[in-house]
Order: C-alpha cells, then sequence, then structure tokens
C-alpha cells in the first residue's frame, strides 16, 4: 500500500467484523450448514422445475428466478463470513470485494422485484382466471424477469461508481463481509453524502414494491370479498406461500429502519446478526415455503423419494 496525500492505494480489505465475536468456529459451521441447505434446495426447486415439461408455467419461472436470486444473494456473502469464521481468511482483495459488494446488492433489488412480480402473478390470476395464460405467457414472463435484471444491475450500478474514484484511507472493513456501508466507511470522504445517495436509491425500491405488493393483495382482497367461502378458501391457499415469503424479507427490513428511525443504538454484533439474519432466513425459507405448499413440486419431490427402495 503506497501512502499518497494522506490516502492508501487499496489492493485488498482487512474484515474486521467478526473480531469480537465469541464461539467463531461454532457459528461458522451453523453458517455453513444453512449455506449448504441454501444451495441444495434452492438447486432442487429449479432443477425440478427446468426438467417437468408441466411445471413449465409462469408461476413456476418465476418461482425458479427467486431461486437463483436467493442462491446470488447467498452466494455473495456467506463463503467470505464462512471463511473468515472457520479458516481465518480474513482478507479479500479490491477487485474481488467489489464484485461481491455489486453482486449482493444485485440480488438485493432482485429480490425486491422478484417478489413484486410474483405479486403482479397472483393478481392476474385471480382477477382474470379465465384469461391468465393469454395474459402472462411464458415469454412474456421471460422477457418481464430479464427486463427487471437489467434494471436492477442499472440501479445497483450506482455503487461501483461512487465507489471505484474515490480515495481510501483505511484497508479494514468494520462489517463481515463486502457490502456498500462497509466499503464507504474506509474512504477519506465524509460517507454521509455517499450514504444518502444510495439511500434514495435504496427507499424508492424498498417502498415501490413493498406499495406494489400491497396495491396487488387490496385488489386480490376486493375479489376474496365478492368470492364464495370455498373460492375464498383456494385464493388464500394459492397466495399463502407468496405472503410468507413476503413476510420473511420484508420484516428485517422495516425492523432496521425502525430501530434507526426510533434511535435504537444496536451494537456492532447486533447489527451484524441483524443483516446475517436477513440474508439468510429468506433464502432458507423461500425453496421450502415453494416445495411444501406448491402441489405439482411437492409431488414431484415425494415421488423421487418413493422411488429410492432402501437397501
Amino acid at each position: 500500500m503506497n501512502l499518497h496525500n494522506g490516502s492508501i492505494q487499496i489492493t485488498e480489505f482487512f474484515i474486521g467484523g467478526f473480531e469480537k465475536v465469541e464461539r467463531q468456529m461454532e457459528i461458522g459451521f451453523v453458517m455453513l450448514v444453512v449455506y449448504v441447505l441454501i444451495i441444495v434446495a434452492n438447486t432442487l426447486n429449479i432443477v425440478f422445475i427446468i426438467l417437468d415439461k408441466k411445471l413449465h408455467k409462469p408461476m413456476y419461472l418465476l418461482i425458479c428466478n427467486l431461486a437463483v436470486v436467493d442462491i446470488l444473494i447467498s452466494s455473495s456473502s456467506c463463503p467470505t463470513m464462512i471463511g473468515v469464521l472457520l479458516a481465518g481468511a480474513n482478507t479479500i482483495s479490491y477487485a474481488a470485494c467489489l464484485i461481491q459488494m455489486f453482486s449482493f446488492q444485485v440480488a438485493e433489488a432482485m429480490e425486491m422485484f422478484a417478489l413484486a412480480v410474483m405479486a403482479l402473478d397472483r393478481l392476474i390470476a385471480i382477477s382474470f382466471p379465465l384469461r391468465y395464460h393469454s395474459i402472462l405467457t411464458n415469454a412474456r414472463t421471460i422477457a418481464i424477469t430479464y427486463f427487471l435484471w437489467v434494471a436492477a444491475c442499472a440501479f445497483v450500478t450506482l455503487m461501483p461508481v461512487l465507489l471505484i474514484p474515490i480515495p481510501y484511507c483505511f484497508n479494514r472493513l468494520r462489517y463481515s463481509f463486502c457490502d456498500y456501508p462497509a466499503i464507504i466507511r474506509t474512504s477519506c470522504h465524509d460517507p454521509k453524502h455517499f450514504f444518502n445517495l444510495a439511500t434514495i436509491v435504496w427507499y424508492f425500491l424498498l417502498f415501490f414494491t413493498f406499495s406494489f405488493i400491497c396495491i396487488s393483495y387490496a385488489c386480490i382482497i376486493s375479489v376474496v370479498l365478492r368470492s364464495s367461502k370455498n373460492e375464498s378458501r383456494k385464493v388464500l391457499g394459492t397466495c399463502l406461500s407468496h405472503l410468507i415469503v413476503v413476510v420473511c424479507y420484508y420484516v428485517p427490513l422495516f425492523m432496521g429502519i425502525v430501530f434507526t428511525r426510533i434511535g435504537l443504538v444496536l451494537t456492532l454484533e447486533e447489527q451484524q446478526g441483524l443483516t446475517i439474519g436477513a440474508i439468510l432466513g429468506p433464502s432458507l425459507v423461500n425453496p421450502f415455503v415453494y416445495c411444501l405448499r406448491t402441489k405439482e413440486i411437492k409431488n414431484k419431490l415425494f415421488g423421487i423419494f418413493k422411488k429410492v427402495k432402501p437397501i
């Protein structure tokens, strides 16, 4: 690292988020097990949907997309944290850190978009059941998903654009992996301006997608109120999986916002615990919710187990 006008040329970052954490091996092992479960469960959902032509429908394509997002969001954060906790690998190169940050933020944005478009899918299926397959075709679903990935990348591009030109005065990250707040705090500038720009974008995505989901369910509820009891139960049954996933994802995010607004100061360890829970929780819950709540995927899984004869 070469000193230049008070700044340093960064070649690698030191990850210091777990320095005060006790029982690092135990926590690392638990995270490793959870990460493996996330990868296996989401991969199985993707494989089931790809291999079974009967599942080549808009709803299942969106479930497949959500599984890809969950794999990306966990893979862009967990391996680094697990490496620090289990192997003491607490350094990461500058380029790898920026790539990890970009991948993680894209996945975060895409998770919101994925949940919003899945709400749209349920709204169309319930409001226009006879026209559902003509309105939301597989081709249109893939086109919408592709557009959302491009949009997510476009929104998140602001972050590396802000980070790359600025001088750095520190090479130690306060947090447990490379995300935007961790990197920007190592710069020589006052981070407030950079936080404000990113916060505007992030709050727009958060409240836009959440508002869209709420409006979609308000419309669904209006349909339910005009339906018979049996039809209402079927409607609510088709929405329950999505509602569980939405709650698991948005509740930790809004908890963080509420804590900040009411002036509740969390320790660094508590902040990291909330962040890690917000990453691992939804990514682990999502595949099991859709596997167990979706009849076609559940039957496919149980069929495989029935074919496996005990030795």
